[in-house]
């Protein structure tokens, strides 16, 4: 079951907010219902939210089509719908290109971003597995953080595709997941992808990782990315940070995959990269909190990043 595609004039989606309790399809025949579902996080993932900005130009383009002015306001609201993912933006743009072409011709693209990004998906697990089997020399065992499988993408995922993989090959010794505060991307999501795979797995609270590795309980950590820029500093879900200082004190590879989508030349660091605030809600009703969506990790504590195109080494670990 793809996460998101297009079916007879509407973009369809699995409702990652019903998750794991009820596998939910939702129908969106609209941009305003695509945004809500964007910043609600119904659908959510760096690969999965640009084609959902590619899709979502598309029904801009039908509903919005001899309307000059009211396209351009739809094609804003879905760039701009949540600001830290570059696929985002990056699909809306892309699709948007084309709509002096006709509706159609937006929908082709849109679909054209939708299959890229499956292929994706399939090149970076095979070249992620074969990357892990030689950093690791042996069936790893491996902590990853928040949710990055098909649900993040169209199928199969980006550090989670990597994973199934190894398990498909028999190379994989075991899989911590962490929990992913507040929304438990890991817990909830992660975790029902892995039962879905039959792929026996832990769930950890996120604070635990670094002393799982401390205590030589994982061999690696491998995460996905929402933006990597021009400098090799990784965007993700709050958290990851820790992940990467605890590996680099731990001295166990840390690994980002992500599709070539995500990478951001440019912006040139993770200092000019908009954090986006989810807001004190979604953490404690009765107090004052601070809620970044994502954190950024600097170059140097990343090991290797493993794109659909390529694996680059960073020079002070290769």
């Amino acid at each position: 079951m793809r996460t998101i595609d297009w079916v007879d004039g509407a973009v369809e989606i699995i409702d990652q907010t019903a998750l794991p309790g009820e596998l939910r399809i939702l129908r969106l025949h609209t941009v305003g219902e695509l945004v809500a579902a964007i910043q609600s996080l119904a659908v959510r993932g760096a690969p999965a939210l640009g084609v959902a900005g590619a899709f979502g130009v598309a029904l801009a383009a039908r509903v919005h089509g001899d309307d000059p002015a009211a396209l351009a306001l739809a094609v804003e609201r879905v760039e701009t719908a949540r600001p830290t993912a570059v696929n985002l933006a990056r699909g809306a743009r892309r699709a948007a290109r084309l709509l002096p072409a006709g509706p159609e011709a937006v929908l082709a693209e849109a679909c054209a971003v939708r299959d890229e990004e499956i292929a994706a998906s399939a090149a970076m697990a095979a070249r992620g597995a074969d990357l892990l089997a030689e950093l690791c020399a042996g069936r790893p065992r491996l902590l990853t953080h928040c949710n990055t499988g098909g649900l993040a993408a169209v199928t199969l995922g980006t550090a989670l595709g990597v994973v199934h993989e190894l398990h498909r090959r028999g190379n994989l010794a075991g899989l911590i997941a962490s929990e992913t505060r507040p929304l438990l991307q890991g817990a909830r999501l992660t975790s029902w992808e892995l039962t879905q795979w039959g792929i026996e797995h832990r769930v950890a609270v996120d604070s635990a990782g670094p002393y799982l590795m401390a205590r030589g309980e994982v061999d690696a950590v491998i995460v996905g990315a929402d933006r990597i820029c021009a400098n090799g500093d990784v965007i993700n879900k709050v958290g990851t940070y820790a992940h990467a200082l605890g590996a680099r004190r731990a001295g166990v590879p840390f690994v980002v995959v992500a599709p070539e989508s995500t990478v951001d030349p440019d912006t040139p660091t993770g200092a000019d990269v908009p954090i986006e605030d989810r807001g004190p809600a979604e953490v404690t009703p009765w107090a004052e909190a601070v809620n970044p969506a994502f954190d950024v990790t600097p170059y140097d504590l990343v090991t290797a990043i493993v794109t659909d195109r390529r694996v680059i080494r960073q020079a002070s670990t290769a």
